[in-house]
């Protein structure tokens, strides 16, 4: 019998079979652990993309916020009562018309004042004057009239005016400009104040007062 080299067998051994078991499993669970790593970086990587568009979101907001930050107002005069004071006087003194007006119809006004640099020159005081009573007041709101200290003089230099009054530091002509009501921009021009909004002003306040007094029955025998 001739020696014949032998051939290897077919039929594998049962540790040849747990072997490959065990290799399979290692490749499924290799092929698990990949995907999964696929999966959580792609989540990962979203998870930043959205947290970064929020992060903008909310850094845009931020300035949009801040865009329209309202400028820089000018220095309000407040309006009070100082009965007895010396401008107190001037101001009776300076409004005896309308007082009297007032005064007729038993209705006695609150006299509110108030005072602050108006000119540019030392030493010229402006004074806010306005008074308060159904007689002299009209549905636009009460006035508030401006004099100017002069020398020995006391001169009118805003007549009927509506509105909180607040002085600028910008000047012309040697007067500091004012604001009323918030947006409306007087400047000194021509030795007078002139109002810079460039729309025509609705309504006249004076004219109101004297409507108001005349639906009313309120005669002004001697108002300005």
């Amino acid at each position: 019998m001739s020696d014949l080299p032998s051939r290897p067998s077919t039929t594998s051994s049962p540790l040849a079979h747990r072997a490959d078991a065990q290799g399979g499993r290692r490749f499924g669970i290799r092929r698990a652990l990949i995907l999964c790593g696929t999966v959580l970086y792609w989540a990962s990587a979203g998870g930043a993309m959205v947290a970064g568009t929020a992060a903008a979101a909310v850094h845009h907001h931020s300035r949009s916020s801040t865009k329209n930050a309202p400028a820089a107002s000018g220095k309000p005069v407040l309006l009070s009562q100082q009965p007895g004071s010396e401008l107190d006087k001037q101001a009776r003194l300076l409004s005896a018309d309308d007082i009297a007006t007032s005064l007729r119809h038993h209705q006695p006004p609150l006299v509110l004042i108030g005072s602050a640099p108006l000119s540019t020159r030392k030493g010229e005081i402006a004074l806010f004057v306005q008074l308060q009573s159904a007689a002299l007041c009209g549905s636009a709101g009460c006035s508030t009239d401006v004099y100017l200290h002069r020398g020995d003089d006391w001169i009118k230099v805003l007549d009927s005016i509506s509105g909180a009054v607040s002085i600028l530091p910008q000047s012309h002509g040697g007067m500091y400009d004012i604001i009323v009501d918030g947006d409306d921009r007087w400047v000194w021009r021509g030795g007078s104040y002139q109002d810079t909004v460039s729309a025509p002003p609705i309504g006249n306040l004076r004219g109101e007062i004297k409507r108001f007094q005349a639906e009313n029955g309120v005669k002004n025998d001697g108002g300005h």
